[in-house]
């Protein structure tokens, strides 16, 4: 339970300044949104890049992030070793990926179709290869336990970030008619959504900066033999990271190469779709924050007698979460959808189909670690790859007849097959006796509750309707407090209930 607890500690931090600072970034939604039509593209286009570069970022950790926990805490090896090895390993291939996109820039640009706007391309190269260095002290931080700092690092970003966006977005846009002479030497309205990438390169650049502590104050080593047995170790998990990012960005990637339309109408539908898939967020949130405790959590405990068991509970714990999140989008969609502007809210219907997706990619989160301990990641590879088959197979061929819902529903398709995969395998190769009794009455109760408030008619005032579902709310509240949370058990509320 004292594993459990310190587990939770961390969670709570790092949730905080996720669920936090992705509350603060949502400013940007309507901020976009509202600058950028949904007809405009504009949106569109930021869907689409941001899909890209994520898909390089996790190429250039090439699995050396979860490589660090695996060998850092690893009997006979020195932490700080492997620490300066992975630095130095990733530091020389995101520069050499920098130097390369900008050699070969207008070709790079063209072949994603950017060709008349090839600084969209190299500011972004820019930004995800100071990103994937940034990894690794992230990591550093994680191992150190130095929660705090990590979180105010994460904060700090998004503040500056919608600081940034308000100044070019909102101030300097009302300001340049009436001062065009002092506005127009920071602003240019031509620029337009280049600003958005601008401010993202020099965001993470000052976060760079702040890692100083992290980068200096020791010895750089490059140990050639660990170097290869952690490459060893992580290219697989290169693989798996690959597939995984492709599953939740793939339909974003591809979803202009295929929609049956123009080019302008493609990157609108894809906008909608992307500002709508906004509002789910919040299960992303949560799998983040439980996954920047977890992953040293569990390769810190891998030796103890006890792991399989908590493991087991933190399971159960999180799906508990993850249905109470779910609920919670679901049931208050009707304030949740001012996050982006009217124009976009036809893609509302998106939102529970991605949230299920959600957590059914956190399931899969939970399940991996059987792999990982047990030094087999290849599996991780091969089921993530198949995920990754069944969402681009679905998105090519559905698509161009279903729009956006077919990229939800894949997304549900894949991370389904992922987690079924992991789950039967793992059973067989690192057996965990999980609650799935207990674990299917939540999901039931929740998949009700859903359907239930589904059925309030449309007519009903907006303040009647989010009543009823408050009531229903409290309802898996209540019977979660009285199955897993009972209040006797609680510090001061336990002291009360007792008397």
């Amino acid at each position: 339970m004292a594993n459990l607890k310190s587990l939770a500690k961390e969670t709570a931090i790092y949730g905080l300044s996720s669920i936090v600072g992705k509350f603060l970034n949502y400013l940007l939604v309507p901020l976009y949104t509202a600058k950028l039509s949904a007809a405009s593209g504009g949106y569109g286009v930021i869907t689409n890049v941001y899909a890209l570069t994520a898909f390089m970022l996790v190429l250039l950790t090439y699995g050396m992030e979860t490589g660090f926990f695996r060998f850092a805490n690893k009997q006979g090896e020195n932490p700080m070793r492997v620490y300066s090895t992975i630095l130095i390993s990733v530091f020389s291939t995101s520069l050499l990926f920098f130097l390369l996109v900008y050699a070969n820039l207008d070709s790079v640009a063209d072949m994603l179709g950017y060709a008349n706007h090839p600084e969209y391309i190299g500011i972004m190269a820019a930004v995800v290869a100071l990103d994937a260095f940034q990894c690794i002290p992230f990591a550093w931080l994680r191992y150190q336990k130095k929660a705090l700092k990590f979180a105010g690092l994460k904060l700090l970003f998004i503040v500056m970030s919608i600081s940034l966006n308000l100044l070019y977005f909102v101030a300097f846009p009302a300001l340049y008619d009436s001062h065009p002479e002092w506005v127009g030497a920071l602003y240019n309205p031509g620029v337009g959504v280049g600003y958005a990438f601008g401010i993202n390169l020099v965001c993470t650049a000052s976060i760079t900066v702040l890692f100083w502590p992290e980068l200096t104050g020791f010895r750089y080593v490059f140990d050639y033999r660990l170097w290869r047995k952690i490459l060893s170790y992580s290219f697989p998990m290169l693989i798996l990271g690959l597939a995984g990012i492709l599953n939740q960005t793939v339909d974003k990637i591809i979803f202009p190469l295929v929609y049956q339309g123009s080019e302008q109408a493609g990157l609108a539908q894809l906008g909608i779709y992307g500002g709508a898939s906004k509002v789910a967020m919040v299960m992303a949130m949560l799998i983040q924050a439980f996954r920047y405790a977890y992953e040293p959590f569990v390769f810190g405990k891998s030796a103890s007698k006890d792991n399989r068991e908590t493991y087991a509970q933190a399971m159960k714990y999180f799906i508990i979460f993850a249905l109470m999140a779910f609920l919670a989008v679901v049931f208050y969609l009707d304030l949740l959808r001012y996050i982006i502007a009217p124009d976009y809210w036809e893609g509302l219907k998106v939102v529970p189909i991605v949230m299920v997706a959600e957590i059914f990619m956190g399931i899969y989160f939970n399940l991996s670690f059987w792999y990982k301990l047990t030094d087999q990641t290849r599996y991780g590879a091969w089921f993530s790859i198949a995920g990754c088959v069944v969402i681009v197979l679905i998105n090519v061929f559905l698509i161009p007849l279903y729009g956006y819902m077919a990229c939800a529903w894949a997304g549900v398709a894949g991370y389904g097959v992922c987690m079924l995969l992991s789950y039967f395998i793992g059973q067989r190769k690192f057996p965990i006796h999980y609650d799935l009794k207990s674990i299917g009455r939540y999901a039931s109760l929740a998949v009700v509750l859903y359907f239930v408030s589904m059925l309030i008619p449309a007519q009903w005032d907006i303040f009647l309707r989010l009543a009823f579902n408050t009531l229903l709310m409290g309802f898996f509240v209540a019977y979660t407090v009285r199955h897993d949370f009972p209040l006797s058990q609680l510090p001061i509320v336990g002291k009360w209930f007792r008397k």
